[in-house]
C-alpha cells in the first residue's frame, strides 16, 4: 500500500516507521513501498548501522561503508543530501567510532568530503601526528574553517561582557577629575537634577583609576588535553584568542598530559595553538598547576581557568594544595570539568568535592555561558554555576 492512500498523516507515521524498521521492501511487515529518494536514504543508513538492533540484520541493511575513501566519500556525499547538518555531524561520528574510519580521515579526499565540527577538529587533532603531510595542509583547512565559525559565533559577546566586568571591577568612587566617567556620573545622579537649572548635580562621581587603560587582569587557562577533552581543548583555544586580543587582558594558556607545554606564544593564532596540543596520553593535573602557579605575579587579579575532568594521574594531595594555596593568596580559581555543548561529562568526583569543599566547585560549562562566568571570576561574585550534573 502506498502512503497517499492512507492520508497524509497515516501515511507519513507509517513511511517513518517503515525508515526505523529497516529490512527489505515488505520484510518490515509495514507493507509500505519506499520512493526513491526514501529508499536512497534507507541506503546510506543501512551502510553505517546495518547489523544493530532495530534495524535489521547486516544482510537486509547491506554490505556497510567499506575501507576506501573513494565509497566513504560518496557516502558522504549522500548523507549531506538527505540530512540536515546536525545530523550529519552525528552520523560521522558513529561511523568513525563504530567503522573505525579514523585512518580514512588522513587521505585529503576524505577530509575535503566531510562536514567540518567541534568533534571532527578533535578527531584530526588526535591523528596530528600520525597524518602524512599530503594532508595536512587539508586538515588545517577543516580546522581553520570550524575555529573562524566559533570565533564569529563567540568573539563579540564575549569581548562585550568581559570588558563590562573589567570596567565595573575597576570603577572607583573618589577619581581625579580627569579620570571621571562623565556618563556613568550622570547616570548615577539623575535622582539630583535641578530642572531650574537644567542641570544635574553629582553627589557621587563615578570613574577609573589612572592605569585605566593598562592590563587589568591576568588570566592563565590551563587545559587538559587528555583524549577525552577534544571538543574542550578546541573551545578552550579559540576563547584564549579571543582572550589574547583583548589589551586590558594578560592571557596565558597551557596544556598539559603528563607533561606541561605553554602556548601562550601562538595565541595569535588558535589553528596553531590546536596543531601545538597532542590529544590523549595520561594526566598529571599537579605538574600543570605547579607551573601555572610560578607564572602568577598578581595574585590578587589573577583568574585561573583549569578545565579537566579530573582524573589525576599525578600527586593528588599536592594538587590540592596548591589550589588551596593560590585561592589564599587571592587567586580567582575556576574548575571546568568541560567546556563543550555535550551534555554531563565522566569526572572524577571525589577529586570534584574536593574542589568544592577548598571553594573552588568544578562543573561543566557550555561555550555560551563561558563569558558569563569569566566576567563572574573577573568581579570577584559567587559563579553562576549551572544545574547540569
Amino acid at each position: 500500500m502506498s502512503t497517499e492512500q492512507l492520508g497524509p498523516v497515516a501515511g507519513e507515521r507509517l513511511r517513518r516507521w517503515r525508515m526505523v524498521l529497516g529490512g527489505e521492501q515488505g520484510a518490515d511487515g509495514t507493507g509500505c513501498a519506499l520512493t526513491a529518494r526514501d529508499a536512497a536514504m534507507d541506503g546510506a543508513l543501512s551502510a553505517l548501522y546495518g547489523g544493530s538492533g532495530g534495524r535489521g540484520s547486516s544482510k537486509e541493511r547491506g554490505a556497510g561503508l567499506g575501507a576506501s575513501a573513494p565509497s566513504v566519500a560518496r557516502w558522504l556525499g549522500d548523507i549531506r543530501t538527505y540530512f540536515p547538518s546536525s545530523v550529519v555531524q552525528v552520523m560521522q561520528r558513529d561511523a568513525i567510532d563504530r567503522l573505525g574510519l579514523s585512518a580514512l580521515l588522513l587521505e585529503p579526499e576524505m577530509l575535503e568530503a566531510v562536514e567540518a565540527d567541534v568533534h571532527l577538529v578533535g578527531t584530526l587533532l588526535s591523528l596530528n601526528k600520525a597524518m602524512p603531510e599530503t594532508t595536512r595542509e587539508t586538515a588545517r583547512a577543516v580546522v581553520r574553517k570550524v575555529v573562524d565559525d566559533l570565533e564569529k559565533r563567540l568573539a563579540t559577546r564575549t569581548k562585550a561582557t568581559l570588558t563590562g566586568a573589567l570596567d565595573r571591577s575597576a570603577r572607583i568612587s573618589r577619581p581625579r577629575h580627569r579620570d571621571i566617567d562623565w556618563d556613568r556620573t550622570i547616570r548615577a545622579n539623575l535622582k539630583n537634577y535641578l530642572p531650574e537649572y537644567g542641570t544635574v548635580v553629582p553627589d557621587r562621581l563615578v570613574g577609573y583609576g589612572r592605569a585605566a587603560q593598562s592590563v587589568k587582569k591576568d588570566v592563565v587557562l590551563c587545559i587538559d588535553q587528555s583524549g577525552s577533552m577534544a571538543a574542550s581543548v578546541v573551545y578552550a583555544s579559540v576563547f584564549g584568542a579571543v582572550l589574547a586580543s583583548m589589551r586590558s587582558i594578560s592571557t596565558r594558556l597551557v596544556v598539559f598530559d603528563t607533561a606541561v607545554v605553554d602556548l601562550t606564544d601562538q595565541l595569535d593564532d588558535p589553528v596553531d595553538v590546536l596543531f601545538g596540543t597532542q590529544l590523549g596520553g595520561g594526566t598529571d593535573i599537579n605538574r600543570a598547576l605547579a607551573y601555572c602557579q610560578s607564572q602568577i605575579t598578581r595574585p590578587a587579579d589573577t583568574v585561573v581557568v583549569l578545565i579537566s575532568d579530573l582524573y589525576e594521574g599525578g600527586i593528588r594531595d599536592e594538587m590540592l594544595k596548591r589550589v588551596a594555596a593560590m585561592k589564599a593568596s587571592g587567586v580567582q580559581f575556576v574548575a571546568l570539568l568541560a567546556l563543550s555543548d555535550e551534555g554531563a561529562p565522566a569526572y572524577d568526583h571525589e577529586h570534584a568535592a574536593a574542589l568544592s569543599a577548598l571553594g573552588a566547585p568544578a562543573f561543566a560549562c557550555t561555550p555560551d555561558l563561558f563569558p558569563t562566568i569569566m566576567a563572574a571570576a573577573i568581579e570577584k561574585r559567587a559563579l553562576p554555576i549551572p544545574d547540569t550534573l
